[in-house]
C-alpha cells in the first residue's frame, strides 16, 4: 500500500529522434499536444516535451538513428509499441485524429489482448498504442 506523497503519478518515454522540432510539431499538429519545452537555446534545439492531459514525452536529438521497438527483431518476436496511452474512450480520440488527418498504422479494433485501441506512428517511427482494457 503506498501513501499519497508515495503515489506514482505517471510516466514520460524519452524518444531518441532526428530533428527534435520536427518531432514536436507532429505531436501539436497531429496529435494535439502542447510544446511545454524545447532548448536549451532558441537556436539549438536538441531536447523537448510534448504533453496532453496526464501523458508526457520526451524526445531528444543526440546524432544517432532512431530505434523504435517494432524495428528490433531479437528472433524471440518484437515489442509492437513504444508507449502504451491509456483511453478511457479511444473511440472518440480515434475520431478526432482522422479528423487531424492523421495516419492509423491499426485502426480502432479490439486485439487478442483484450484491449480496444489502435496505433500511430510518428515521424521517428515510434508506436503509440491509444486504447483500454474491455
Amino acid at each position: 500500500m503506498t501513501t499519497n506523497t508515495s503515489r506514482i503519478s505517471n510516466i514520460a518515454p524519452l524518444f531518441v529522434v532526428l530533428d527534435v522540432p520536427s518531432a514536436l510539431a507532429f505531436y501539436r499538429d497531429k496529435l494535439a499536444f502542447d510544446i511545454t519545452f524545447q532548448g536549451p537555446e532558441p537556436t539549438d534545439i536538441f531536447f523537448g516535451i510534448d504533453e496532453r492531459d496526464g501523458a508526457m514525452i520526451m524526445m531528444k536529438a543526440i546524432g544517432v538513428q532512431p530505434a523504435p521497438n517494432c524495428t528490433r527483431d531479437i528472433g524471440r518476436g518484437n515489442a509492437p509499441w513504444d508507449a502504451y496511452m491509456h483511453v478511457p474512450d479511444p473511440d472518440s480520440l480515434a475520431a478526432e485524429f482522422a479528423s487531424r488527418g492523421v495516419q492509423f498504422k491499426e485502426p480502432i479494433h479490439d486485439n487478442s489482448d483484450n484491449l480496444r485501441g489502435f496505433t500511430v506512428a510518428d515521424t521517428d517511427g515510434y508506436v503509440l498504442y491509444f486504447g483500454r482494457p474491455l
